[in-house]
């Protein structure tokens, strides 16, 4: 049985299923989910992301974790976590460039989150002759005492979101029905609780739609509380806002093409974008210094990426025209410059983040 028919089930035996929990269905379920049967990154999956670009990108950012090591006065017992490791293209890029920090990369223990087991297999390739101790997770923990280093590239769009549509009943959430197995958006009869929707949606119009991720708010304000209680860094990248509109953002790729998002469960990626002002409150909330969110393109190009793309050209003139594209991809406004953004955590007390001079919290 299709996971389709297999979610079209449950909905009538149960009813109507929330946006969120049709999501986490069909991303994860263990037997048919998407992340759960698949490799969708690059040119022969569903969507590329910044790693499967250049090199540089995972370059860029090990140096960015290096310095917030270095800043806060070089913390023993390293953890260097990342969250949905891909094919473990980033990672690998990260502790090459870690090499010109030596001390940093030999204290450090790797931990991956990964929940896919067939993803895991393809890092654990990826990573063989790395040198560095790496240790798997199914979801995000870490020990008590330990600085955590931690990136997560394209991880929180994936988390499941919940809509709710303004209309003259008041704010209705978003659901998911099912008739002769067929799978469509409706809304629910009666009102959400007003608690559950913020004020500053007071003046939406009819129509008009609320997505919150309580799922990624949640874990970013336990990936800021454990950074401000034993230091390190926390960077945060991938496409989203930070000024909340009223328009709902989740979408389904297959085959790099838009996809109705009901159609096939566990056989499109399903994502929304990610509310980097839910995410900074949460920091916030958590006691931490929140920097950001900047642009991708202005993080990067801050960090040096156009300097690293001349080096490499230099050394290899052959793919200069290439290195030139994956850097305009990168950094241009036109490419994931604006449309991805980046925001950090760190203790309070810490250094400036690199990059994002002029858009962090005060220190206290």
């Amino acid at each position: 049985m299709s996971l389709k028919d297999r979610i079209a089930g449950l909905i009538v035996a149960q009813g109507p299923i929330s946006v969120a929990q049709y999501m986490t269905l069909a991303l994860h379920d263990p037997e048919s989910g998407y992340y759960a049967t698949r490799d969708p990154f690059g040119s022969a999956g569903d969507f590329i992301t910044a790693p499967e670009v250049s090199q540089m990108f995972g370059e860029m950012l090990g140096l960015w974790l290096a310095e917030a090591w270095e800043s806060q006065g070089r913390p023993g017992k390293p953890v260097l976590m990342e969250l949905g490791p891909g094919r473990g293209v980033m990672m690998a890029d990260i502790l090459r460039a870690l090499k010109a920090a030596p001390d940093f990369l030999a204290a450090l223990d790797v931990v991956l989150v990964e929940a896919s087991p067939r993803l895991r297999t393809v890092q654990e390739a990826a990573l063989k002759d790395s040198g560095a101790r790496i240790r798997w997770q199914t979801q995000f923990e870490a020990e008590a005492g330990r600085p955590l280093f931690l990136v997560a590239n394209e991880f929180f769009d994936a988390m499941p979101v919940r809509q709710y549509v303004k209309t003259e009943r008041g704010w209705c959430e978003r659901m998911v029905t099912a008739a002769d197995s067929a799978l469509a958006f409706a809304l629910a009869p009666g009102p959400a609780p007003s608690s559950l929707i913020p004020e500053s949606r007071a003046c939406a119009p009819e129509g008009g739609v609320y997505e919150t991720a309580p799922a990624a708010i949640a874990l970013g304000e336990a990936i800021a509380g454990h950074v401000q209680a034993n230091g390190g860094a926390a960077l945060l990248i991938d496409y989203g806002y930070d000024r909340a509109g009223f328009g709902e953002t989740l979408q389904a790729l297959a085959g790099h093409r838009f996809a109705d998002p009901l159609a096939a469960p566990g056989e499109a990626d399903l994502s929304a974008h990610v509310d980097f002002t839910a995410l900074g409150e949460a920091g916030r909330r958590a006691g931490a210094g929140v920097h950001g969110p900047v642009g991708q393109g202005a993080l990067l190009e801050a960090l040096g990426i156009a300097a690293r793309a001349a080096s490499l050209a230099a050394r290899h003139p052959a793919e200069a025209p290439a290195l030139k594209a994956a850097l305009a991809r990168l950094t241009g406004d036109d490419g994931m410059g604006r449309l991805f953004k980046a925001l950090a955590f760190l203790p309070r007390a810490a250094h400036m983040a690199p990059g994002f001079a002029g858009a962090a919290d005060a220190a206290a």
